[in-house]
């Protein structure tokens, strides 16, 4: 795998006017381009291009095949596949038959919408009076038995329709049953009254029609929602009517959409039309034959290296790699890298599950993440239109990584469920945190190899840094800054210092001249940073503000001072802050072992057994999602500040495939 980013070129291109329909359908085919404006590359040309695409022309389809995929979702239908967009086959829509057919559709479904609503209403109603009959809160609720003389049954259900209230009439009894609400007594009693209403005494009546009452709504209800399912499937059934003519239409204007898309990008001038745009050099010489045979030959293709481009203007490719895709999503979501450097997204991986892993080491609890993750993976297999929240499939994933890391970590250390049911491969976890075992190891070890752990990483981050720097050919900041040369040699003296003061007992530092030097001459020349980038800039004949040697000295000082404090302070802290992570290890052993504590106060046997259960759910839950966060707190803040600028331009070639990730290059 190549671990930075996919080289780029820049193509120029122009062809005749009646080639570009042609054309446009070609580049729309490749998907690799990625348009940026002509006038941007000449624009003392500018204004002699012209743009003959009007914007809102391409709207209407745009706003059109939105509607067309909101009746499919209705009926719980996928948009249709990219496999089904076929340029070559695209023929001119008739916008106006389309939108009949997209109102038609509309049309007999706000009928159908009507009854559904109506059916909506009446059954808040209806629950609303459930809830206070099942819950005998009979402080809202009116429950009146009795007859009427005026009327019929049928006549207070037409008086009531539009109150929440039920009339029922049971078979054994020869009064009704009348259930309102308590806030509609003001305009239910007059139409009683009118009706004279005859209420029957005998409250020993008002338990049994409660009784009744529960049982004929929890019918209703189960009615109800017969009613509204055959309402969907009336929905459906419409949808599905006209399916196959929805979904044609659908791809034609997102055929439309595309090429509108591109055609933003073309200027024109009397007789040709020329565009611009980004392509990964793997994909150029490709791009270049279609081009011509598309304009059968009759156009000039020229091609500009990236060296010769400013690189912050050039768009940032990294290859899909389907293993990685979940870290990639964490990389996208801090930033995109520069172009040319190195691609975070393998080494967040191994940095990402390692942290993990040592948070969450436990293998009992590391296979129910995995298994989790792999029940999500099976459900966005069988569902690619669900709607995509908090979980992702991305996220599925991860966790099905994250599973397996705590399952390799859980082995290692000996930990099953907070049990330690095998012996350990490396040492016991548990027996370090709660003092017993004998085992030669404590807290101190754990945190130990944390504090290895952030050196490597940091280390690791400072590596990167400067094969990023050498790669740009930044040599300055190479030797001079603090995540340069001259940071990392001051990082690694510091690291054997502490190492050897821990060493002593806590007592001296290493003997010798060497440390002193080491430290000195290094602080030495960081001072002489500010001057040295000021020659540098004139030997480049880059613009140099005048300034007064006193001026000169006060911001080497200044910057001196800054750079110190950031390389003593920053790296001291940024090291320690990985114990954060030993942190979160000895709480999840201490958590497990409480529970255990609880278990065997709960008696053990089934109470001792279900006190487990909900304390490896908590723990599964809380620590799983606190070690995943602190995991990615560690690689934002403690590895890319040392080497990711994440100063990077998207790469947004327009094509058929929807895109779901942005700068992806995906190869089969």
């Amino acid at each position: 795998m190549n671990v930075f980013t996919v080289p780029m070129k820049l193509l120029t291109a122009v062809v005749l006017d009646e080639s570009t329909e042609q054309v446009k359908r070609t580049l729309l085919k490749m998907g690799v381009l990625d348009f940026i404006q002509v006038s941007k590359l000449a624009p003392n040309q500018a204004a002699k291009l012209t743009n003959t695409v009007e914007p809102e022309d391409y709207e209407a389809y745009t706003n059109l095949k939105a509607r067309v995929e909101t009746l499919l979702v209705q009926a719980s239908l996928a948009t249709p596949s990219t496999e089904n967009l076929n340029p070559d086959s695209l023929k001119p829509i008739d916008m106006n038959h389309a939108r009949q057919l997209v109102e038609r559709v509309t049309r007999d479904l706000s009928g159908i919408r009507e009854k559904q609503k109506q059916l909506s209403q009446l059954r808040i109603r209806i629950e609303e009076l459930f809830r206070y009959v099942s819950e005998r809160k009979l402080q809202y609720i009116d429950v009146r038995i009795g007859t009427v003389k005026q009327g019929s049954t049928e006549t207070i259900r037409s008086r009531l329709v539009n109150q929440s209230s039920v009339v029922l009439q049971v078979d054994s009894w020869e009064d009704l049953i009348l259930l309102t609400l308590k806030r509609d007594r003001q305009q239910i009693t007059p139409l009683m009254d009118n009706l004279q209403w005859v209420e029957n005494p005998n409250g020993n009546l008002q338990k049994e029609a409660l009784i009744q009452l529960e049982q004929h709504l929890h019918n209703r209800l189960h009615e109800l929602e017969e009613e509204n399912n055959q309402i969907k499937s009336q929905i459906t059934e419409r949808i599905e009517k006209d399916q196959e003519l929805l979904e044609k239409l659908w791809c034609d204007l997102r055929l439309y959409e595309l090429m509108g898309e591109i055609s933003e990008h073309f200027s024109h001038t009397r007789n040709t039309t020329l565009f611009s745009g980004w392509v990964p050099e793997s994909d150029a010489e490709g791009l270049e034959r279609a081009i011509r045979a598309a304009a059968q030959n009759a156009c000039v293709v020229e091609w500009t290296s990236a060296r010769e481009m400013p690189r912050n203007e050039i768009p940032v490719a990294v290859v899909d790699v389907p293993l990685l895709r979940p870290f990639q999503r964490l990389v996208d979501n801090y930033s995109i890298p520069e172009y040319g450097t190195i691609n975070p997204t393998p080494f967040v991986a191994l940095s990402y599950l390692c942290m993990f892993g040592l948070m969450f080491a436990d293998a009992g609890q590391g296979l129910i993440i995995m298994l989790l993750g792999l029940l999500g993976i099976r459900y966005y297999r069988k569902h690619p239109q669900a709607k995509k929240g908090m979980l992702s499939p991305e996220l599925t994933q991860l966790m099905v990584y994250l599973g397996t890391a705590s399952i390799v970590s859980g082995i290692i250390f000996g930990s099953y469920f907070g049990y330690a049911l095998f012996p350990p491969i490396w040492f016991d976890y548990h027996a370090a945190v709660v003092g017993h075992g004998g085992t030669g190891r404590d807290v101190y070890a754990i945190l130990g190899i944390t504090i290895w752990f952030g050196i490597i990483v940091i280390g690791m981050g400072l590596v990167l840094n400067w094969i990023n720097l050498i790669r740009k050919g930044d040599w300055f900041h190479l030797f001079m800054d603090k995540n340069g040369i001259l940071g990392g040699w001051l990082f690694g003296c510091g690291v054997w210092a502490a190492f050897a003061f821990v060493a002593s007992g806590y007592k001296t530092f290493p003997s010798g001249i060497f440390l002193p030097i080491a430290f000195v001459v290094p602080l030495a020349l960081l001072f002489a940073k500010v001057p040295l980038h000021r020659y540098g800039m004139k030997i480049a004949g880059e613009s140099v503000e005048d300034k007064s040697i006193g001026a000169l000295i006060m911001e080497a000082i200044l910057e001196w001072i800054v750079d110190v404090l950031e390389i003593f302070s920053g790296f001291l802290a940024n090291t320690l802050s990985f114990m954060r992570v030993a942190g979160l290890g000895i709480a999840h052993v201490s958590l497990m072992s409480a529970f255990a504590q609880m278990a065997d106060l709960a008696g053990g046997g089934i109470p001792g057994i279900v006190v487990l259960l909900i304390g490896n759910a908590m723990v599964i839950a809380l620590e799983g999602l606190s070690a995943g966060i602190q995991a990615l707190r560690l690689n934002y803040y403690e590895f890319f500040t040392k080497y990711f600028t994440g100063r990077g331009l998207s790469y947004n070639p327009v094509s058929l495939q929807r895109k779901s990730g942005k700068h992806i290059m995906r190869h089969s």
